[in-house]
């Protein structure tokens, strides 16, 4: 077996957090000393860390950081407070079901803590734990992607669900991870994924980095590439599922998914069941985040649009589950009628 350089994006130093600067990439691999959960907020907001896996994965470290700091010797203060910061990093970015359920899963951990001590070592135990499972869960996520491909496959992928999002490996991008590791040869086609490019300074720079032969193109040269070259499959993540199988992700999927329809070409979502989100019915009650302006108007600070302009700038859309041929996650792939399979992989 191959094993590939991985650079792990979140880790937890026991009074601190280091943090893989993903602004700073392709061209600096820096990480930041994250030291009080303010800047965990920050992190989150301003898209340090971002892959929703991620995210949820350092916003439980932050209630753990801030769990380590705590001054008092009451345990129900400890809760009533880990409850207001755990709603204060709730703020941070509205789309991810990942971070709601991470800090979510914290809080409860230290539900039954009769001390501060058990409590606090009870945040830290679970934050630790979220992490080492979403390995776990994106390595399976990979296993059952690669079985939908086979040697010599190419795969377009949108934004970036690789290693760096999650605790390894990625969810859309696993499926390369664990080839590599297999010795099969796959290819990628990977969009920039404007505004932000996380496509092209994350997606093309993580592949590349483990050997894939990986052809990154704008987001309008689409359509082109599906016509003409010989895409064997979609493969992209997802921020939250509703529990029809509407899925939220990167602004720019929802054309993906319709023109795979159109040159019928299978269009996979790859998921953690932490994402599936039954509490929402439909895709249309999934908020969707609105960025700042700047991200549209500017480019490596430079402004390339005229002043005054309007500017639109959703962070994702949905996919509505008609165009999707398969959720693959870590407990399978889901296909057919998503409602029922959702509630079923989901509840069991």
């Amino acid at each position: 077996m191959i094993t590939t350089d991985f650079i792990q994006s979140v880790r937890w130093e026991k009074d601190h957090i280091i943090l893989l600067d993903q602004q700073k990439l392709p061209h600096q691999t820096d990480f930041l000393k994250l030291t009080t959960i303010e800047s965990v907020w920050e992190s989150i907001h301003s898209l340090q860390v971002r892959g929703a896996p991620a995210i949820g994965i350092a916003a439980a470290f932050g209630l753990a950081l801030w769990a380590t700091k705590f001054q008092g010797d009451s345990v129900e203060d400890f809760k009533k407070e880990l409850k207001n910061q755990k709603d204060y990093l709730a703020t941070s970015r509205p789309t991810a079901v990942n971070l709601f359920w991470a800090i979510e899963r914290v809080e409860n951990a230290a539900a039954s803590a009769q001390t501060v001590e058990a409590a606090r070592d009870a945040v830290v135990k679970e934050a630790l734990l979220i992490q080492k499972e979403d390995e776990e869960v994106c390595r399976s996520i990979g296993e059952y992607g690669l079985s939908l491909l086979k040697d010599g496959d190419t795969v377009l992928t949108h934004c970036n669900a690789g290693g760096i999002a999650t605790a390894r490996y990625g969810t859309a991008l696993a499926p390369f991870y664990i080839a590599k590791e297999k010795g099969m040869s796959l290819s990628a086609f990977a969009t920039e994924t404007r505004p932000v490019l996380q496509g092209s300074r994350l997606t093309a720079w993580e592949l590349e980095r483990i050997g894939i032969d990986v052809t990154l193109i704008t987001d309008n040269m689409a359509a082109h590439v599906l016509k003409n070259k010989k895409i064997s499959a979609i493969i992209v993540g997802t921020d939250r599922i509703a529990a029809n199988g509407d899925t939220a992700n990167k602004i720019g999927t929802l054309g993906l998914a319709v023109l795979a329809k159109t040159f019928d070409i299978p269009f996979y979502v790859a998921s953690p069941l932490s994402t599936i989100d039954l509490a929402v019915p439909t895709g249309d009650d999934i908020p969707i985040e609105e960025r700042s302006p700047d991200e549209v108007t500017h480019l490596n600070g430079q402004r390339i649009a005229a002043e005054n302009i309007s500017i639109y700038n959703p962070a994702f859309d949905v996919t509505p589950h008609e165009y999707i041929t398969g959720i693959i996650t870590e407990k399978g792939i889901i296909s057919g009628n998503f409602a029922e399979e959702l509630q079923k992989i989901k509840t069991n």
